[in-house]
């Protein structure tokens, strides 16, 4: 069974406070790094979670707004000092590319490690042999994206006694079998789903960048295990949060019940908010499950079964 935990990063908009950095999610699974935008400073949050600079990552961006990927600058001459070897694949808009090559050049940055941008588009954007990281247009100023993390269905059910009866010694062959791998006893090939129930649904988060709150994105995060949204506002300023394509706590709680979210978690407040329990009381009076995210909150994801 594999780990996932969430950590949070960076929690502020667009100006950082002295207890919230700029925007950055990062999530661990199987030892492997996902890390949802890089605002200015990330590094040192990676530092301070203990997660490190040399281990499998992959970088997903939103958008091209400074508090969502100038830290990724910091981030890349961080790891080459460090002497990082092992690739880094970088996703996002189009311009992120020229952005970040534009800067190296300026700056006379050259990585130890080799660096992969991968353009953004909607649709499945990586697909691994556990998860897939699909994506979707968000509704904001600029070019941006939502993405979802979603796990393939794990094996089901291990019966012991299907795997005696077919001779199958206990021990690894049954870990193989768990696994979902076929294995070989004496002449005989025994497959997985001849000792194994119904595949099990894997874990599905979803991740909304800067966004207006859209009927597509409801379908798009339909029955998220858990649901990280854009609220930068609280309701009193949905003016603001209109003008500037974002989404209040309210709405970001109207679209997680209509698309039967298990967790949403608030993020993304303004500045104003040192206290963001206005946010998380606007947001609990429509979803019942509802977290207002801090900078290093760590949240375990468990299956659901």
């Amino acid at each position: 069974m594999a780990q996932m935990k969430i950590i949070f990063l960076g929690t502020s908009s667009a100006v950082p406070t002295k207890e919230r950095g700029l925007s950055s999610i990062a999530i661990l699974r199987e030892g492997e790094l996902l890390l949802f935008d890089a605002g200015e400073g990330v590094q040192r949050a990676i530092i301070k979670m203990g997660l490190g600079f040399n281990r499998r990552m992959k970088v997903f961006v939103t958008h091209l707004h400074g508090d969502h990927c100038s830290g990724l600058l910091g981030l890349i001459q961080s790891m080459s000092m460090l002497n990082r070897k092992v690739p880094l694949k970088v996703f996002g808009p189009a311009k992120l590319d020229d952005f970040i090559r534009f800067n190296m050049k300026i700056l006379n940055l050259d990585t130890t490690f080799p660096l992969q941008f991968r353009r953004v588009s909607e649709g499945i954007i990586l697909e691994e042999r556990a998860y897939r990281i699909e994506a979707i247009e968000a509704y904001h100023s600029i070019e941006g994206y939502c993405y979802l993390l979603r796990e393939k269905p794990r094996p089901g059910k291990f019966y012991p006694e299907k795997a005696k009866a077919l001779g199958v010694p206990e021990g690894y062959l049954w870990s193989q079998l768990q696994r979902g791998f076929p294995v070989k006893v004496s002449n005989t090939i025994v497959r997985p789903e001849q000792v194994l129930g119904e595949p099990r649904k894997g874990r599905v988060i979803g991740i909304s960048g800067d966004t207006r709150p859209h009927e597509r994105l409801i379908n798009f995060f339909k029955d998220c295990d858990v649901l990280i949204f854009d609220s930068t506002y609280s309701s009193e300023f949905q003016d603001k949060a209109i003008e500037n394509m974002h989404s209040t706590a309210k709405e970001a709680a109207e679209l997680a019940l209509k698309a039967h979210v298990k967790l949403l978690i608030l993020t993304h407040f303004s500045a104003r908010y040192e206290d963001t329990r206005i946010l998380l009381e606007e947001a609990k009076q429509i979803h019942p499950n509802v977290i207002a995210a801090n900078d290093f909150l760590v949240i375990e994801v468990p299956y659901t079964d």
